[in-house]
C-alpha cells in the first residue's frame, strides 16, 4: 500500500487500514523510541502517545516527505515532550567551560543494537535527549536549544558529557571483557 493510499485510509478512520499503517512503521519507530527513553515501558508509552497523535493529524499530512519521516518528526517530539515533564527535576547546567573534544570519535558499529540500546538508556536524561537529537537524529545544538528552551552552552555540554560517560562505559565493559571486544 501506498503512502498516499495508508494517509487517506487513516484520516477516514479505516481500522485495516490503521493497522497495516501501524505494522509498517511501528518497529521501526520503536527503535526511535527507545533512543529516548530509560525503559521498554517507557518507549512503548511514547509509542502509543505518539501513534494517537499520528491518527489525530494525518489529515495534515500534505505528502511533502515521505510519510516515515512525518511519523519519526512526530515520535521524536512526543518523546522530547515527554522528556520534558521529567527534566524539570533534572536541571541540566550550562557549563560553558567544559572540553569539548570534537576530534575525538566513538566506535560503536561493531557492537550489537541491544547494547548500544543499552549504553544510551543509562545515559541521565538531560545528556540521552541532546545524544539523541545531536548524534543520532542530526539537529544542530542551536537547534537543539531551541527545542528545549535551553542555550547552546548546556546543549554542548550534555552532549560532552554524554560522550564521555558512553566512553567511560564501553571502557569499562570492555576492561571486565564483558562485550568480548577490543575496538578501543
Amino acid at each position: 500500500m501506498t503512502d498516499k493510499a495508508l494517509a487517506d485510509g487513516c484520516s477516514r478512520g479505516d481500522r485495516t487500514v490503521q493497522k497495516a499503517f501501524y505494522d509498517r512503521f511501528s518497529r521501526k519507530l520503536m527503535a526511535t523510541c527507545l533512543r529516548y527513553a530509560k525503559s521498554v515501558a517507557e518507549a512503548e508509552d511514547i509509542l502509543q502517545e505518539g501513534f494517537i497523535k499520528a491518527f489525530d493529524n494525518i489529515k495534515n499530512f500534505r505528502h511533502e516527505s515521505k510519510l516515515e519521516t512525518w511519523l519519526t518528526r512526530i515520535m521524536i517530539n512526543t518523546a522530547l515532550n515527554h522528556q520534558r515533564k521529567k527534566l524539570y527535576l533534572f536541571p541540566m547546567l550550562d557549563v560553558e567551560d567544559i572540553p569539548l573534544r570534537e576530534d575525538e570519535k566513538i566506535s560503536l558499529s561493531d557492537f550489537h543494537f541491544s547494547e548500544l540500546m543499552t549504553f544510551v538508556q543509562t545515559l541521565p536524561d538531560g545528556c540521552r535527549v541532546v545524544f539523541n537529537l545531536f548524534a543520532v537524529e542530526g539537529y544542530s545544538h542551536k537547534e537543539i536549544a531551541d527545542m528545549l528552551s535551553i542555550s547552546e552552552g548546556t546543549s554542548k555540554s550534555q552532549y560532552s558529557r554524554a560522550r564521555q560517560l558512553l566512553m567511560q562505559r564501553i571502557n569499562s565493559e570492555l576492561e571486565y571483557g564483558k562485550l568480548g571486544r577490543s575496538t578501543f
